[in-house]
């Protein structure tokens, strides 16, 4: 059930306030919100500020709070609730998700819940929950991937199944599953996600949801290092070199009227343009999936790939953008067809031939080829479609070149153990001509790359 906001407009003297975190002053309120806090939440604001004044603080700086829009208003909860209890004589709750900020913030939650970081948490199952909770240990799970890409919360239970309650009547949260602000996270009422992973609580800023960072504590690392590849690009390195104009905390926040310095994240896949209305579902302008084995093309892949376009003409002309999405699109397709198709193609023949068992990474051919396309292919596929070269290049085709050539192929031979079936696969897909320089360089060739280096370089 979503929680009721009560805006009660009654005015109160301030003198109780603690002189270390007095509230905002009053604002003129727009759309209609009162400006005043409610009688529930200046008490809380009241207690906080002693016992958590860093979050009061944060609070009381934010929009949020020239809104009248305070604790109570977030945290109420409906007795029923899971995690719901009665806190110095109010019903409260610990986890506010998307359904409770739902209650204003309707648009962009509707938004939110059809995207894909709302489903971040489908992930508990693949291969990489696999890796974390049985080959790491569940730890790592718990905080490393679930701490992205959120848990599943769940309130600890008893042998008969009632809720477990410490002495104050709170219901005890299985930390392992709290604290968590997973972007994908799956609350107790049976809401996804956590507004608070881009927003920050309690400051809830637009900024932050703005800043690159902030997508950056995610979309890092090995195998999925957009913000490095970010930051590489011109995009980055423009934005790092103009931050300050960049009007990050503005309401209005369209490219090219409120600002022109540099894109970030948000620019290109949530904001507004001219043309284009922000929107909370980080998947709508974008047209390939670059995260399986073998990337492929999204439903409705036209109409996202001309709403990103829009973005794009907004700084470069449209004969640019056209070529550099051939550039993409070509360079995707070599990924799929020289390396990620032909690698699946074998692991698909070892395993029907139970050369391998149907068990993850219990083989070696199996974190090779886990490598192949999780790492060194997401690499070189993001690197291109963000314009980081050297993610492109040495971070990604000449990783998935060795790892290719000289990993997944001579393993797969030693396990086919002459099997004629699997030696025919390998030997047809060598045989094709993007894998024909193994065969060699004519000797005229070889002399003029030696030529050529000798020039150069004097060696």
């Amino acid at each position: 059930m979503a929680r009721i906001v009560h805006l009660t407009l009654v005015l109160l003297c301030l003198t109780a306030m603690p002189a270390a975190a007095k509230p905002p002053p009053k604002k003129p309120a727009p759309r209609g919100h009162a400006v005043e806090m409610s009688t529930e939440s200046r008490a809380c604001y009241k207690c906080h500020s002693e016992k958590t004044p860093v979050i009061a603080q944060q609070w009381a700086d934010s929009k949020h709070a020239t809104l009248g829009v305070g604790c109570f208003e977030c945290h109420h909860a409906e007795a029923a609730e899971a995690d719901a209890f009665v806190h110095y004589g109010q019903t409260i709750a610990t986890i506010v998700t998307p359904k409770d900020c739902g209650v204003c913030h309707v648009s962009e939650t509707a938004e939110f819940t059809n995207s894909h970081h709302a489903q971040a948490a489908q992930f508990i199952g693949s291969l990489d929950n696999v890796l974390g909770e049985m080959a790491e240990g569940p730890l790592a799970a718990a905080n490393g991937c679930w701490q992205c890409h959120g848990s599943t919360v769940r309130v600890l239970t008893g042998a008969d199944g009632a809720p477990l309650k410490d002495e104050s009547g709170k219901p005890k949260i299985d930390p392992l599953t709290w604290p968590n602000s997973g972007i994908g996270r799956v609350n107790l009422d049976g809401s996804r996600g956590s507004c608070s992973a881009c927003h920050s609580r309690h400051i809830f800023s637009r900024a932050l949801g703005r800043y690159p960072d902030t997508c950056g504590k995610c979309h890092m690392g090995p195998d999925h290092p957009q913000i490095e590849i970010y930051n590489e690009s011109k995009h980055g390195i423009a934005f790092r070199g103009r931050e300050a104009e960049m009007h990050l905390d503005k309401e209005s926040w369209v490219v090219g009227k409120d600002y022109s310095a540099a894109p970030t994240c948000a620019t290109c896949h949530m904001s507004a343009t001219a043309t284009q209305p922000v929107t909370h579902d980080v998947g709508a302008r974008i047209s390939w999936t670059l995260r399986p084995v073998i990337s492929k093309k999204l439903e409705n892949w036209e109409s996202r790939r001309g709403k990103m376009q829009e973005v794009c003409t907004n700084c470069h002309g449209p004969d640019f953008v056209k070529a550099f999405y051939v550039q993409f699109d070509k360079t995707v397709e070599l990924y799929n067809e020289k390396f990620a198709k032909p690698a699946q193609q074998i692991m698909d023949v070892l395993r029907t031939k139970r050369k391998i068992t149907p068990d993850p990474f219990d083989d070696k051919i199996e974190w090779t080829f886990y490598l192949l396309w999780h790492h060194e292919g997401r690499r070189a596929r993001m690197g291109v479609s963000m314009q980081g070269p050297d993610y492109t290049q040495w971070h990604g085709f000449f990783e998935v070149a060795h790892r290719f050539y000289f990993e997944l192929i001579p393993q797969a031979q030693e396990l086919a153990g002459g099997d004629p079936d699997i030696t025919k696969v390998i030997d047809d897909i060598l045989a094709q001509p993007d894998h024909a320089w193994r065969k060699g360089l004519k000797p005229e060739e070889r002399q003029k790359i030696l030529d050529f280096y000798k020039q150069r370089y004097g060696q």
